[in-house]
């Protein structure tokens, strides 16, 4: 039967009315819920349009996460590599650093005295050149004068061991002569003159990676408030001025720490300087340096100078030895009981305990340097577990 009304196919057609009944109800609205690591007063993030309008965002499909997993893989053994081969460099920046911030409270006592920044940062660098310049000469000269003595008398020592009937008949016995003559050859020659080579290219190594040192400290004492207003300012506003407080307090510690191993290690030289000038050892200024050096490895390092001081002693002769152990033996005692207490009143205390074990992995992970580095930072981590992480501990 045909269909007078009109088509739902015709689009000529006009739509009949609605039909009757109740409208449908309105679906609510779901209602955020707020992140509470965003702050509800800062405006939201909206795109300038400088750059064109955002598009929509990628599916996240299998294929595109195991992509980006690769890739963040792949970036981090990349970085990974980075880090190990530029390792030389970036521990000669840690130095500079921590030297940087154990430095600048004398510049900043110096700029409160009058003086202009600059003028304090060039006062403090020279005052550090002056003391390596003095480390140096204390040292070189007597290490050149005993290895010229060597020489001049390995003739002397050759023909005693040949006088020796004891060494003669060794000689025979053996044929040590002719197992020399057979060792001495092209080969034996070129190792030889390939550890000289090595021994030139490890001393002017090593000047360059110290002026290395004293450049960069020198470049952050000069910009050193910069710096460390670039680095608070990489925080996020909302926590950045509790960081700012906790990290100026970090750095006045550590740099008052600092000091006073420096002022604790000068006063230890001068001291074994003094004695040593009374008890006629040689070379008191080159023994005063190797004892002030040692005093600032934590923990075993004044047992380390005394030890070798007495080695010395005890190769002059007997009394001057025992005396040397006896000097020492009293001056430690000061030190630990009057002289340390006072001088590190100001800066964080760190348990004895967790001072031994950081020298030791200090010193495991990168030498003196580690050393001499393990105890402001474990001054740092101390203050930031007591004033971050235990409290937040304490609110959970």
């Amino acid at each position: 039967m045909p269909q007078h009304g009109p088509s739902a196919d015709d689009p000529d057609a006009t739509p009949g009315p609605p039909p009757a009944g109740p409208p449908p109800a309105e679906t609510p609205r779901p209602v955020p819920i707020p992140d509470p690591d965003v702050d509800p007063d800062e405006p939201p993030a909206v795109p300038s349009g400088k750059f064109g309008t955002p598009g929509r965002p990628l599916r996240r499909s299998s294929f595109l996460i195991g992509f980006t997993g690769a890739l963040g893989v792949l970036l981090a053994y990349t970085l990974y590599l980075g880090i190990r081969n530029a390792g030389g460099i970036l521990l000669l920046v840690v130095i500079a650093l921590f030297l940087a911030v154990g430095l600048y409270p004398a510049v900043a006592r110096l700029r409160r005295w009058g003086l202009p920044h600059g003028l304090a940062v060039a006062v403090v660098a020279l005052t550090l050149v002056l003391l390596l310049c003095g480390g140096v000469v204390a040292l070189v000269p007597p290490i050149v004068t005993q290895s010229g003595q060597f020489i001049d008398q390995l003739p002397s020592y050759v023909e005693e061991l040949r006088r020796n009937p004891a060494v003669n008949d060794l000689v025979e016995r053996y044929d040590l002569v002719e197992r020399v003559q057979g060792a001495v050859n092209a080969g034996t020659v070129g190792r030889a003159l390939g550890g000289v080579l090595g021994g030139a290219q490890l001393i002017f190594g090593t000047v360059f990676r110290a002026l290395t040192v004293l450049v960069l400290t020198i470049y952050f004492l000069a910009y050193f408030n910069r710096l460390r207003s670039l680095g608070y300012a990489l925080v996020p506003r909302s926590r950045r001025e509790r960081v700012q407080l906790i990290g100026d307090e970090i750095l006045t510690k550590v740099g008052a720490y600092m000091v006073g191993a420096l002022s604790i290690a000068v006063l230890a030289g001068a001291t074994t300087f003094v004695f040593a000038l009374i008890v006629g050892l040689p070379y008191p200024f080159a023994l005063a340096v190797v004892v002030a050096v040692t005093d600032l490895i934590p923990q075993i390092g004044a047992s380390l100078g005394a030890v070798i001081v007495s080695l010395v002693g005890f190769a002059t002769s007997l009394p001057v030895g025992i005396a040397c152990a006896v000097f020492f033996l009293i001056y430690q005692q000061v030190e630990n009981y009057l002289i340390y207490p006072k001088v590190m009143r100001r800066s964080v205390e760190v348990n004895e305990v967790a001072a031994l074990l950081a020298a030791l992995l200090g010193v495991a992970l990168l030498g003196v340097v580690g050393a001499l580095i393990a105890i402001p930072t474990v001054a740092a981590l101390q203050l930031i577990l007591r004033e971050v992480v235990l409290p937040r501990q304490e609110t959970r």
